[in-house]
């Protein structure tokens, strides 16, 4: 029997190896490899080449929608399903909209993860019961509809969506620049665009905007807001 390869890409360490340990107990699917951040999935996932990915939304560095791009654009035969706290449909939409195949709370049960990951192997999509009731009653998803469920949202190129991230998470442009091997000029241009797109027009409406996506969690940089 070939096992399904499973990468797991999620930045608190209890909650790997929580996952690790649930699958790892099913024959068919294998734990090939774990990432912190998102751009150490995207090096694995280029290195290891799994069948799927668990995507956690809200990740350091690189979050985890821009992560599952930039997956997908390497290697668009992987499957990624994003994994996150909170279920809104902005969070929903956004994760399609990047090209994931399904959405599980971090609060499934570990029998609906496996089912999941062995769903979208075979090309389908999967959603947490809670999501895919609430979706059915909307526009039910489909594996044609995945990746254009938001087309009405304002379009950030993945530049702008990492210099938003670093924004949001309260680096200041010299930090951004450097952290992202950019010039500080283009990190300004970057930021104009962003408020232009967005129509905002000062850092604490973009972390709100960044939060509102899911790009970053909550608990991050609220003495902003």
């Amino acid at each position: 029997m070939k096992r399904i390869t499973v990468l797991l890409a999620e930045d608190h360490t209890i909650v790997r190896e929580g996952f690790r340990k649930m699958l790892e107990i099913e024959a068919d699917l294998e734990v090939v490899g774990e990432a912190q951040d998102g751009r150490q999935a995207l090096i694995m996932v280029k290195k290891l080449r799994p069948a799927v990915v668990l995507m956690d939304i809200a990740m350091p560095l690189l979050n985890g929608l821009e992560a599952t791009r930039q997956v997908l654009k390497a290697l668009p035969a992987t499957k990624v399903l994003i994994l996150s706290a909170h279920s809104d449909d902005a969070y929903v939409k956004n994760a399609t909209d990047s090209g994931a195949v399904g959405f599980l709370l971090k609060q499934t049960s570990a029998h609906e993860v496996c089912q999941a990951i062995r769903e979208v192997q075979k090309g389908k999509t999967f959603f947490s019961s809670s999501i895919s009731r609430r979706l059915s009653r909307l526009n039910p998803p489909s594996p044609d509809r995945v990746g254009r469920l938001n087309k009405k949202a304002v379009k950030l190129t993945s530049r702008e969506l990492e210099v938003l991230q670093l924004i949001a998470e309260g680096k200041a442009n010299k930090e951004t620049a450097a952290e992202l091997g950019i010039g500080m000029k283009t990190v300004e241009k970057h930021r104009e665009h962003l408020m232009q797109k967005l129509d905002i027009h000062d850092t604490a409406g973009l972390t709100r905007y960044a939060i509102s996506t899911g790009i970053i969690e909550n608990s991050v940089q609220l003495t902003i807001l």
